[in-house]
């Protein structure tokens, strides 16, 4: 028979975490002016805020600490889940990103004992933009793919229609209209450099070599066409300007 887990109590995190910081020289005091934990090394004061899991409320409360403090901890059990998971790194960096710092207190073995995950230092924005300046590459250049508008921000369980996607429906409508043709005349008619790729990849399965060089719409993407019906008027009404 399991034998059933002990249920922790806010109050379970202070005794490690106490002990952490009389250890690094701090006198430390519990519930002091609604901090949970406050301690004090010659000038320097350090505030912890408890909780048993990572909240809004958690974060709210230690930014409200920030006002008074030189550092502010949040401090929480050791989580459950991977600390090498996905949901761990995008916790940390909101923390790193409202620099605070992280305490974890582990119960396992005889002794609970608190570690300090994250150190509370500022936060160099420029530096962050600057290590993902390939993401905002990825996202301008998303952006300079497209035509318009074609997605509700926020949606779930439905297509997008990414820069790609309008470029495999520009070139589905083409081949509807005007029948199989060419990487080349489908070029001529402004479907761009990636036309060639985008029909031997087929990885919606609209198109169909017919012969060498040449593409047909197949019944899949005639049947899909209709359901983008908006960027499909888009690049008709475009082709009818073209032409005038």
């Amino acid at each position: 028979m399991k034998k059933q887990q002990e249920k922790r109590l806010e109050a379970d995190l202070y005794e490690p975490i106490r002990k952490y910081f009389v250890k690094q020289g701090y006198d430390v005091y519990g519930e002091v002016k609604h901090c949970d934990i406050a301690a004090i090394k010659e000038d320097e004061l350090l505030v912890v805020e408890l909780k048993l899991n990572m909240t809004v409320d958690l974060l709210i409360q230690a930014a409200k600490r920030q006002k008074a403090a030189d550092q502010v901890y949040i401090g929480i059990p050791k989580p459950k889940y991977s600390l090498f998971s996905k949901k761990w790194k995008d916790l940390c960096h909101l923390i790193r990103r409202m620099e605070l710092g992280l305490i974890i207190v582990s119960f396992q073995g005889s002794t609970p004992k608190a570690e300090v995950r994250i150190e509370p230092q500022p936060f160099d924005r420029k530096k962050s933009r600057q290590q993902n300046r390939r993401r905002r590459k990825q996202i301008i250049q998303e952006i300079q793919g497209r035509n318009g508008d074609y997605n509700v921000g926020g949606s779930t369980k439905t297509k997008i229609v990414t820069a790609y996607k309008e470029n495999c429906i520009q070139i589905a409508h083409f081949l509807k209209e005007n029948g199989p043709m060419s990487p080349k005349g489908l070029r001529d008619l402004g479907t761009g450099d990636k036309t060639t790729s985008i029909l031997s990849k087929n990885y919606e399965g609209w198109f169909e070599r017919v012969q060498r060089g040449v593409y047909t719409l197949t019944e899949k993407g005639q049947q899909e066409l209709v359901l983008y019906e908006k960027v499909v008027q888009y690049y008709a009404d475009s082709n009818n300007n073209g032409s005038e």
